[in-house]
């Protein structure tokens, strides 16, 4: 096991690629995302190897739904095989399992395996691997302000109460730090309405390599990237 000082506590990851790493080898986009399934399992195993407590992934976002609906019903396919067959790691390696986005929007059968899985593990605390499903940045942001809104209509709250704390205790991820390093595969330089107000000082390692061939040493390199750097957070 490698030496690891200073590991982030929290590592997000934009898993871009899985298309064109398909269109590569003239295979159909739904063998991308098969691939790109082998590189969480396996990027999930090096962060308890090296002590990352929470690890989230970008697995679909809301703007995902506008794809053709072949390819969004083989994406769902996929999560619930995903979801199926990674119970068994879960509870073996002790992992949490949670999920962020408008989870409602998915199908019953997947919801259902979400809300077992999330059951059945929630005492679990080796890790937390975060699935961010029918997940759009901006949504939480406009979600949390119209509940902060809601109260203070009703008195529940004065508007001069609200301040940083209060309304990321509205988000989604509250309760969950923000994360520390975010990953992005590909080689693009975008955040793409991921986890906006939580990544305000994370440190961003992009990486050129599409998401199916990211591997362990890959996240290794990352970590090693950010272990490198002087987080200053506004401060000389």
């Amino acid at each position: 096991m490698p030496e690891f000082p200073d590991i982030p506590r929290h590592i997000a990851v934009i898993m871009d690629g899985n298309g064109r790493w398909a269109k590569e080898r003239g295979l159909p986009r739904r063998e991308g995302h098969r691939a790109g399934a082998e590189s969480v399992r396996e990027v999930t195993d090096a962060c308890i190897e090296i002590g990352v407590q929470y690890l989230t992934v970008y697995a679909f976002s809301s703007e995902n739904w506008n794809r053709p609906q072949a390819e969004v019903t083989a994406l769902m396919g996929l999560l619930d095989r995903f979801l199926s067959d990674k119970a068994k790691d879960l509870k073996k390696q002790n992992i949490r399992l949670l999920a962020i986005g408008q989870l409602d929007r998915l199908p019953a059968k997947t919801r259902g395996l979400l809300e077992k899985i999330m059951e059945q593990t929630a005492d679990h605390s080796a890790m937390t691997l975060v699935l961010a499903l029918s997940y759009g940045g901006r949504e939480e942001i406009v979600s949390a302000a119209r509940s902060l809104a809601t109260d203070a209509a009703a008195g529940k709250i004065q508007p001069a109460q609200i301040d940083g704390t209060l309304f990321a205790s509205r988000l989604q991820t509250a309760g969950i730090p923000d994360p520390d390093l975010l990953i992005r595969t590909s080689g693009e330089m975008r955040v793409s309405n991921f986890l906006l107000w939580q990544i305000s000082y994370a440190e961003i390692v992009i990486v050129k390599k599409f998401w199916p061939d990211f591997r362990r040493n890959d996240l290794i390199e990352a970590v090693r990237e950010y272990q490198r750097r002087h987080r200053r957070f506004g401060a000389l």
